[in-house]
């Protein structure tokens, strides 16, 4: 492997990837404003209805990772200094495509008059001062980290729109439309990860670094871990959800079981990885049996 942590000779790959995300987005391109109530506002300003405390956190926790843009594009362009050129081209769409979740996310909270406003506005302002740095350590690092976060942040959209379907199907959709850009981002990080474990299974040596130390880029938001837990209690997003949505999907995408690296590190953080998808399995497992046992309880209401 390169000191810079990517395959060279995958460059054409990674072209072809970059265009093919391009011809994709442009074929989906969307503008916020037309994901917002406007017309219902309009008729009846009081016609949006108030979210579940559930439903506004979970919203607002998206709204308080996506704030900080700024300081992603200036990490992920910091990581990717010197990088193959597709992956530095890549993070200027990206931008340029993530730029409308935050405005579309607060506009929709101002508008339904949800949550509190102030209070929100004071967490915006703490979470970009507080700035974010990328935990990775090379190119290939940065592509496999990037590749989960894109997949968990697109599995949380998709939970939360399911979540608040009978409470305002205008967000719902609204939700579902941000998850397709997740989709599109992740696809193209998801690929180039394959195309270097494919090339070099020896890849799962870092690969490994990243998983198990996986944690979301709004993980330093203010109260992040209780609002996590409220939102597993809730059956919104759990651990579940994460192993079954993200971690179990990216082990069949990248056939972690199936690669035969050849150096003893790459074989021992294998062997490690695995023993850590077993063990989220197992949490998993434990977090749908007892959102089961809620569903089941006397006096649970049916969707």
């Amino acid at each position: 492997m390169t000191s810079a942590g990517l395959i060279p000779s995958l460059e054409p790959a990674l072209r072809a990837l970059y265009e093919r995300h391009r011809e994709r987005a442009r074929a989906i391109d969307w503008a916020y404003h037309d994901y917002l109530p406007l017309d219902e506002l309009r008729a009846d300003p009081q016609a949006l209805p108030t979210l579940s405390t559930a439903t506004n956190l979970a919203v607002e926790t998206a709204l308080l990772t996506e704030v900080n843009l700024p300081w992603f594009t200036t990490g992920l362009s910091s990581v990717f200094k010197g990088a193959l050129s597709p992956l530095r081209a890549f993070i200027q769409d990206w931008t340029a495509e993530e730029d409308q979740h935050a405005l579309l996310l607060e506009s929709y909270l101002l508008l339904s008059n949800n949550g509190d406003h102030r209070e929100r506005a004071r967490l915006r302002k703490l979470v970009v001062w507080q700035g974010w740095q990328p935990p990775v350590e090379d190119h290939f690092q940065a592509i496999a980290y990037t590749a989960i976060q894109e997949l968990a942040t697109r599995a949380f959209y998709l939970r939360v729109a399911q979540q608040c379907r009978h409470e305002d199907p205008r967000l719902a959709r609204a939700l579902n439309r941000i998850a397709k850009d997740e989709t599109l981002h992740y696809a193209f990080y998801r690929d180039a990860v394959k195309a270097h474990l494919h090339a070099e299974p020896n890849y799962v040596a870092p690969l490994a670094n990243v998983m198990l130390g996986f944690a979301m880029p709004g993980a330093e938001m203010p109260e992040y871990v209780r609002r996590s837990a409220i939102l597993a209690r809730e059956g919104i997003y759990g651990p579940d959800h994460f192993y079954s949505m993200v971690v179990d999907h990216l082990w069949r995408e990248w056939d972690i079981d199936g690669l035969s690296p050849q150096s003893g590190e790459a074989r021992e953080q294998q062997r490690r990885l695995i023993a850590h998808r077993d063990r989220l399995a197992r949490i998993a497992a434990r977090y749908a049996a007892r959102a089961k046992t809620k569903e089941q309880a006397p006096g649970a209401q049916d969707d």
